[in-house]
């Protein structure tokens, strides 16, 4: 099992963000959330996330209806990186990252035997060993972004979700993370703006417009020409390459 939503909507004030949505990944899955700005690709990750309710359908984990199901226990399953996590405490890399393991702390607060060696390869998967005593705002955006990757992987979640993790990464810490990203033996739901990361890296996508799903499937299937300029609005040639079958898209000025 993994965690799926099933006709779910979910509106913010008078505003229907999420139109019903059904999402059903494959297990070990890496699926790719696109769409314009506005089209609810965070709001679903906030519900599947389990920091709103759908105001319809039906959220799981595990097969468990997700409202049911204690804070403490989807922390153990589900890890998340937004857009905007951010602190004004100036703490270190090292304390940023532990905070992935406090779902696993006991009742008084004692950490598990096993977290400074979870903590330590969570930060050497990202590339930032060797830079854990480090002060938050000593960091570049890069850094940062790694560092909340580190923090969810610490975490040693069962399903990841991600809100444009390749944002304030060059385009080499991109790609090593989208290959660290669909390494990993976890089911991921990620929401992302390049359309070729998304071919590159994504076994489906979604293709959310307003809320609603206008298309999902494999990268060569989803991403047409027709499609890219119905939902962007911007015209593009669209080349799959023969030896991988993996799309290529070129944007027309």
């Amino acid at each position: 099992m993994t965690l799926h939503a099933t006709d779910v909507s979910w509106k913010r004030g008078d505003a229907l963000v999420v139109d019903g949505v059904t999402l059903h990944p494959v297990q070990g899955q890496t699926v790719g959330l696109l769409g314009p700005n506005g089209s609810g690709k965070s709001s679903l990750l906030r519900l599947l996330h389990g920091f709103a309710r759908p105001d319809r359908g039906l959220i799981t984990l595990d097969g468990h209806d997700l409202k049911t199901v204690r804070r403490r226990d989807i922390a153990t399953k589900v890890a998340a990186v937004t857009q905007h996590a951010d602190t004004d405490a100036d703490i270190t890399v090292y304390d940023v990252v532990r905070l992935g393991r406090t779902p696993y702390r006991g009742a008084f607060g004692a950490g598990s035997p096993r977290d400074d060696e979870v903590i330590r390869q969570a930060l050497h998967q990202v590339g930032l060993q060797g830079r854990e005593e480090r002060l938050w705002h000593s960091l570049s955006g890069g850094e940062r972004q790694r560092a909340h990757i580190a923090r969810a992987l610490a975490q040693e979640p069962h399903e990841l979700l991600l809100d444009e993790p390749t944002n304030h990464l060059d385009i080499r810490h991109q790609l090593e993370l989208l290959r660290l990203v669909t390494s990993l033996p976890v089911t991921t739901v990620i929401a992302m703006h390049d359309l070729n990361l998304a071919a590159m890296f994504c076994d489906a996508l979604l293709v959310l417009d307003g809320g609603r799903i206008v298309a999902a499937g494999a990268p060569a299937d989803v991403l047409t020409v027709e499609l890219i300029h119905d939902v962007y609005g911007v015209d593009a040639r669209v080349a799959v390459d023969p030896t991988s079958g993996i799309p290529h898209i070129a944007f027309i000025a």
